[in-house]
């Protein structure tokens, strides 16, 4: 984030400032003429340290961002490679085994890929000639450049403005939602020169975007465009009502005073619960006369780091990532998770938490499942909630405008009686980014011993649904792809307590602030998608209750 620094100048150190900045012949001709006084002797002499430091030298240029995986400067892109390598298999030799083989019972030989496609630099094939042989790798090999080009260029050290956030909106500045583009203009973003930086900042800010284009009255999903329908836009206007002043009103955080606070409940939050404080404070900066709590809930929420000291030796909790989440998940002690002031950890972190990290892979595969996000830094306000919540939590109160809180918990429906009586549709909304209603359940199958979907699966969403239904707050939902829109769509058909129990609030379709950039599964790099593409959202359906007449009763009766 880009913060400002302001600073009060006198008016000579306006002149000085203004005298480096122009030439000395322009104040000489304006009559402005240097002066020593008696007591310049004893003035200490600027040295070359007073200047401004220089930005970074990048390590790759613009145009040297293109390596093979193998070949990359950087490890952490090499094991990429040679993770893809492990998993992913040749396409080639796949169609070959599916028309060749003879027996059933025979086991087809499985080829990895190693060879490197000289184009766009992954590793597709298992030898170069079924990469020559294969005519499909050209529909998909310039999303596959494009996406090693970016990887390269978020390790280049280059300045990066496209990562500098703006601060709070000016008085009476107007943000239009329309697309990323119009958005990024009117918000007051630095100006995006090339495709590569719109990728990295859509990445970046999908999440809370997606959030504030929905719930804005300014947002693009109206009824004009049949996005919006009647009952939803019933619903959005309560919440609205919160989130906005009065018609004439200014939007300003005086205008918050006496107004509940709005909770977003993320719920099967990943990477999301993981992003900077700073970046979801965008959020707030969208409506200045709101308060925020947003709520990370699910099995992967990333909690902080546990701060350590110089004689407790580093925890060893034998996970993959090697973080220490698991270890202050357990911990019962809530005053040992998260310090009451950790800003001396960030500014000189210990030793013993470096080693930690050290022991972190150098990259995660990226499968179906993927792991618990690493540790986060904690702040100086952040506080364990374990006492309040019955779970491994915490939460940080940011700023005046958005709050944060954690929740590190198997199923949502084991911290629904903690919200369920105060759950209203003025203030509340839920959201579930990717949740995979569709996909089979990894860990539940019926009597029969067929997998059932996770949307009716009693250990992932089947309970969690129903009671959000009941509470009539809206339900957003994004997929990664149409076909991923349309496999949660359908879904909600066969779930119980869910067909026939909710009513639409916005139709499913494309979402204007989803991420650009393209996501490339490790087990196949045919496979691409791309975060939050699409959305659509849900509400319990409402049953208006018509009063019966005492003659109409009458007559009914007789």
């Amino acid at each position: 984030m880009a913060f400002s620094l302001v600073c009060q100048r006198t008016t000579t150190a306006r002149y000085l400032g203004c005298l480096r900045s122009r030439p000395l012949q322009l104040y000489i001709a304006s009559g402005v003429a240097q002066r020593r006084t008696f007591l310049d002797f004893f003035r200490r002499k600027k040295t070359e340290d007073a200047k401004e430091p220089l930005e970074p030298i990048p390590l790759l240029s613009e145009d040297d961002l293109f390596h093979p995986f193998s070949k990359s400067p950087f490890p952490e892109v090499r094991a990429k490679g040679q993770t893809i390598s492990s998993m992913a298999s040749c396409p080639v030799c796949a169609s070959g085994h599916r028309h060749t083989h003879k027996h059933e019972h025979e086991k087809p030989k499985v080829n990895h890929v190693s060879f490197e496609c000289p184009d766009c630099g992954w590793p597709t094939h298992c030898s170069e000639e079924h990469w020559k042989e294969d005519k499909e790798h050209e529909k998909y090999c310039s999303r596959l450049r494009e996406a090693n080009e970016d990887e390269h260029d978020l390790r280049s050290g280059r300045r990066m403005p496209e990562f500098e956030l703006p601060g709070p909106q000016g008085y009476e500045e107007a943000i239009s939602f329309a697309n990323w583009d119009v958005f990024w203009y009117t918000r007051g973003f630095n100006s995006m020169d090339s495709e590569r930086s719109r990728r990295h900042a859509s990445k970046l800010l999908t999440y809370p975007m997606t959030i504030g284009s929905v719930l804005h009255q300014h947002s693009s999903l109206m009824l004009n465009n049949q996005r919006l329908t009647p009952e939803g836009s019933r619903s959005m206007a309560a919440i609205r009502s919160t989130l906005h002043t009065e018609p004439g009103a200014p939007e300003t955080h005086e205008a918050s005073v006496g107004k509940s606070q709005v909770r977003i409940f993320i719920l099967g939050a990943r990477g999301e619960s993981s992003l900077p404080p700073h970046v979801w404070e965008q959020l707030g900066f969208l409506f200045p006369a709101a308060n925020f709590h947003i709520f990370f809930i699910g099995p992967q929420v990333a909690l902080p780091r546990e701060r350590q000291t110089p004689s407790t030796p580093p925890i060893d909790t034998g996970s993959p990532t090697g973080s220490s989440e698991p270890e202050t998940a357990g911990s019962n002690s809530p005053s040992e998770k998260i310090p009451g002031d950790s800003a001396s950890s960030k500014e000189s972190p210990n030793t013993d938490t470096m080693q930690i990290e050290e022991k972190r892979p150098l990259y995660t595969p990226n499968v179906y499942t993927p792991q618990t996000p690493a540790a986060i830094p904690p702040l100086k306000w952040t506080r364990s909630s374990l006492a309040r919540y019955g779970v491994p939590s915490y939460t940080t109160p940011y700023s005046y405008q958005v709050s944060l809180s954690g929740l590190q918990v198997d199923n949502y429906a084991d911290v629904h009686p903690l919200f369920e009586e105060t759950l209203d549709p003025y203030s509340d909304v839920f959201f579930f980014f990717a949740p995979g209603f569709g996909f089979p359940s990894p860990s539940y199958k019926n009597e029969a011993g067929e997998a059932v979907l996770q949307i009716s699966s009693p250990t992932e969403w089947g309970p969690v649904l129903p009671m959000l239904l009941a509470s009539k707050c809206p339900i957003f939902v994004t997929g990664f792809s149409p076909a991923d829109v349309e496999r949660d769509v359908r879904s909600l058909s066969t779930a119980p307590g869910v067909a026939g129990e909710f009513e639409w609030v916005v139709t499913p379709g494309p979402n204007p602030f989803g991420s650009e950039k393209w996501e490339v599964a490790d087990f196949d790099p045919r496979i691409m998608v791309k975060t939050n593409w699409g959305i659509w959202a849900i509400r319990g359906k409402s049953r208006d209750i018509q009063e019966r007449s005492f003659f109409k009763s009458l007559f009914s009766n007789a």
